[in-house]
């Protein structure tokens, strides 16, 4: 009988050949188990998040303000305000507004009051509770003139805040406003921490360098280069977080000076995630777990057409040609790399407020010539021009002197060109454009970009009171039935009632063609594969895409099923 005692025997009565027979063999059987026993382990459990890990993203420039109500002109504030600070209401993966903190609120009969109710246990993370009364010093110092934030003017239409107690508070509009939901995104002050900071000294306190909100995450520390410049700022995950404490421990931002050393860190694996990837860049990432998340954001390209600087493009039948004459797709192939979608009206495809039956004027440069044809612009062969009762169908087309639209400008006036329609182009500095042409309204076409939301309100940038300085109806269109559709969208509550107005409103786009709507472009944003629990899909703001951030994660574990 073979027992343990008779182990020895049996090897000694083994040749070597036999001995390594028996070896494999007991091997063979012994990974076979493990094979067996991780098979059922993997089959019986499910891999989850754990808690713990670091996340780290390069970023170019340096924090200055980071602080909700200054920083709209710093895109490293804006990122770390996202990250540290809350608001009444956040932005969810779609782009569309969801309380934060607040638990609900309610609207009055007339639209025009709000009333916000907090969740109860909301923490700053020193500790203290957040109140109502946090909401209102919020509003009062960002309402105040002599305090310089960027926001005032978005919130013009609150003529009153007020506090009913600890978790409510109320917001008393001069005028409806159905997008008022998005406006309370704003992230909320301490007011503990800042009310006796006076509007001289409200741009130097330290809360806009070491700053404390309620947001997921925790300011840590911040070093600095020799230069004295800031090189890294480290956050902490805040456990009495309200939504539950974050899986990542730790996110650092580090800051570089150009692109290059951006991506040169990215490929190296010293960040996981760059924000705002130039275009250029894309090719330059050679890290093979690479992540690139194209998102899409409601910002859209278009040649505004002046038509009182402009003869030829005072006529429809002229813009109408024009708009056909573009071949969007060529232009997104070779100037974004087929990083975009094409764009028909201010409304993306992806929004619901979207007509498909209207007029898209997709490239058709026959009927281009057609329509010029019919409406008397005749062909000068010698000129290698259209003219019209001795007028050529010549125009200047201005924009910024970018890459993107400067490629963009020299493919349009080829495209124009095969239609019979001479372009010059004027590509000039931002504030060159800025103050000599559009301030003045002096241009005959404009490409810029603008953008919306996702809950769309398209008033500013095409009601007729916009046409001037200070206005953003850089085509200077002027429809009464327009009007009232951009006032009646601001107000009116129903979504499907929207929605229908905006379907409207963008038959008046397609007949009256204002601008040719030419494309919007993705968010590119690279990523580490090793970061998993990023869902978002639509950006409102660029920082948005930390919302949801608590429910990121680099590390897991296995669970049983």
């Amino acid at each position: 009988m073979l027992s343990p005692g008779n182990w020895s025997r049996v090897g000694k009565a083994l040749t070597f050949k036999e001995k390594v027979f028996v070896s494999l063999c007991l091997a063979a059987l012994l990974a076979s188990l493990a094979v067996w026993v991780r098979f059922l382990y993997i089959q019986s459990t499910v891999e989850v998040a754990k808690r713990g890990g670091e996340y780290a993203e390069g970023v170019i420039g340096q924090p200055m303000y980071i602080n909700p109500l200054l920083s709209q002109t710093n895109e490293s504030d804006a990122d770390l305000v996202q990250l540290i600070y809350a608001g009444l209401f956040k932005y969810d993966a779609a782009g569309l507004p969801v309380p934060d903190l607040a638990e609900r609120y309610e609207v009055s009969e007339d639209q025009k009051t709000y009333t916000v109710f907090l969740r109860d246990n909301l923490f700053w993370h020193d500790g203290e509770r957040v109140t109502a009364n946090d909401v209102k010093f919020t509003v009062d110092v960002l309402q105040n003139p002599t305090f310089k934030s960027p926001l005032r003017q978005s919130w013009q239409r609150v003529v009153e805040t007020k506090v009913l107690d600890d978790r409510t508070v109320t917001f008393q509009l001069s005028d409806s406003y159905a997008q008022f939901p998005g406006v309370l995104t704003l992230g909320l002050l301490p007011s503990h921490l800042w009310e006796g900071v006076t509007p001289e000294r409200f741009l130097f306190a330290d809360g806009n360098s070491k700053p404390i909100g309620a947001g997921p995450f925790a300011f840590a520390k911040a070093q600095k280069n020799a230069s004295g410049e800031t090189s890294s700022i480290e956050l902490a995950s805040f456990p009495k977080y309200h939504n539950g404490e974050p899986y990542i421990s730790r996110i650092v931002f580090n800051f570089y000076l150009d692109e290059d050393a951006l991506v040169a860190a990215y490929n190296k694996r010293e960040v996981k995630g760059i924000g705002n990837l130039p275009l250029e860049k894309l090719d330059a990432l050679t890290s093979k777990n690479k992540v690139l998340h194209e998102l899409l954001i409601p910002r859209y390209y278009s040649v505004f057409f002046n038509q009182k600087a402009s003869v030829p493009l005072a006529s429809k039948e002229v813009r109408q040609a024009l708009s056909f004459a573009v071949n969007r797709d060529q232009i997104i192939q070779d100037v974004l790399r087929g990083k975009g979608t094409p764009t028909y009206s201010p409304f993306l495809s992806q929004m619901p407020e979207y007509n498909p039956d209207v007029e898209h004027y997709l490239f058709d440069v026959e009927r281009a010539k057609k329509i010029l044809d019919e409406a008397g612009w005749k062909m000068n062969d010698e000129k290698g021009v259209r003219e019209k009762n001795g007028t050529e169908l010549h125009f200047t087309l201005f924009t910024v002197d970018w890459p993107d639209l400067s490629r963009t400008t020299d493919i349009l006036q080829a495209q124009w060109k095969e239609a019979g329609v001479a372009v010059d182009l004027q590509k000039l500095t931002v504030s060159d454009l800025q103050q000599n042409h559009i301030r003045p309204r002096d241009y005959d076409a404009l490409l810029v970009g603008q953008e919306l939301s996702f809950s769309p309100d398209a008033y500013s940038f095409w009601h007729s009171n916009q046409r001037e300085d200070a206005g953003f109806n850089f085509a200077l269109f002027n429809n009464k039935r327009a009007d009232q559709l951009l006032e009646e969208i601001r107000t009116e509550p129903n979504p499907d009632a929207r929605i229908e107005k905006s379907k409207e409103l963008q038959k008046i786009f397609a007949d009256e063609a204002p601008a040719a709507f030419l494309y919007s472009p993705y968010y590119l944003y690279p990523m580490d594969d090793s970061v998993h629990g990023f869902t978002t899909q639509k950006l409102n703001t660029r920082s948005a895409r930390f919302s949801g951030v608590e429910a990121w994660y680099v590390k897991t574990k296995r669970v049983r099923k």
